[in-house]
């Protein structure tokens, strides 16, 4: 397939200093925001359905405020080393703030409600804060690019990545037969699908999730589907032009940032989440801590569920970082 010539485009990215402005007006919102949780009382951090007080509120503060004197410090000075650590660092910081933001859209997107709107704006303000501490390092960097770049032959990742990518799969294979089980009526560690369905409609579920359970049919066990189909994306040639079974846009380049923004939400968040929560689980199963049981008739019950969809979520997250960083390399310009 032919390549196309991007460096004009290459050339019109913005320089530190652009980008820091816009990385500045971030920050003194995300400041402002903690400090309208703060004065309102509203807690940014939910466990078990509970808030954990205005400390979390704090810590948005305080990042926004040290934010915004670092990208007031490059807009004044330029892109210094010393900066550019302090930006990453930043950069780091937020993208802790930002944990769990994916599981977050995953509940949106099965028409259930979240624990609070407030913690999820936050999330999604600290994501996008990241994405712009992490362009303003690096933005100096992209404006010296030289010309007569191109974008390289789509290419399939190497057998290690794809072999990533099946673990990724199979991980969920047991994930989403537990959850297509309750819908379609079974009953699964103690818990009857009418009783799965129940809980659904006390935790705010849609309209269309609800219709979708009657059916059969299990709307997280299509998101995890969709999830799966993203990864093999990252890993196979027709994610970098579109295959011959889509209409009117066959042969044609797949834009980066269309797999890629989706994708590097998703290995952000569920990777660490996944993680985590083995670790927690492992605690949990050794009889170090215990786990409340939840909506099932038992602790035990509840521990099976968890390590199911855990697993699946730690899998799948480690091996959406390994592809992610495969296709980011695979589908850099050339000179």
């Amino acid at each position: 397939m032919r390549t196309h010539d991007v460096s004009t485009w290459r050339q019109r990215r913005p320089g530190p200093h652009r980008v820091g402005r816009a990385a500045l007006v971030w920050a003194v919102a995300y400041a402002g925001f903690g400090l309208a949780c703060v004065l309102s009382g509203t807690p940014l951090l939910h466990i078990g359905g509970d808030g954990t007080g205005l400390g979390p509120a704090w810590g948005v503060v305080a990042a926004g405020m040290t934010a915004a004197l670092i990208s007031a410090a490059v807009v004044r000075y330029g892109m210094r080393p010393a900066l550019r650590v302090l930006l990453l660092s930043a950069c780091a910081l937020t993208g802790v703030m930002a944990f769990s933001l994916f599981m977050d859209v995953i509940t949106l997107m099965a028409g259930q409600g979240v624990d609070s709107w407030a913690s999820t704006v936050n999330k999604a303000l600290a994501a996008a804060g990241a994405v712009l501490l992490a362009a303003t390092a690096r933005s100096d960097r992209l404006t010296a690019v030289p010309t007569g770049t191109a974008a390289p032959k789509p290419s399939a990742a190497p057998r290690s990545v794809q072999l990533a990518a099946w673990a990724g799969t199979l991980a969920f294979l047991p994930y989403a037969a537990m959850k297509t089980h309750w819908a379609s009526g079974g009953t699964f560690a103690g818990v009857t699908g009418e009783e799965m369905l129940a809980v659904s409609e006390r935790n705010g579920a849609s309209g269309i999730f609800l219709t979708l359970e009657s059916w059969g049919l299990d709307p997280t066990a299509l998101l995890a589907l969709l999830g799966v189909f993203l990864l093999w994306g990252l890993v196979r040639p027709w994610g970098q032009a579109f295959p011959r079974w889509t209409p009117f846009l066959r042969g044609r380049r797949v834009p980066r940032a269309l797999p890629l923004a989706p994708a590097l939400l998703g290995a952000a968040t569920l990777a660490p989440y996944g993680v985590v929560g083995i670790g927690y689980l492992l605690l949990v199963t050794g009889g170090a801590v215990t786990m409340g049981r939840g909506d099932f008739p038992s602790e035990g019950d509840a521990l099976l569920v968890a390590w199911i969809g855990i697993t699946a979520f730690a899998v799948y997250g480690v091996a959406l970082v390994v592809a992610v960083r495969s296709y980011w390399l695979r589908t850099r310009p050339a000179a």
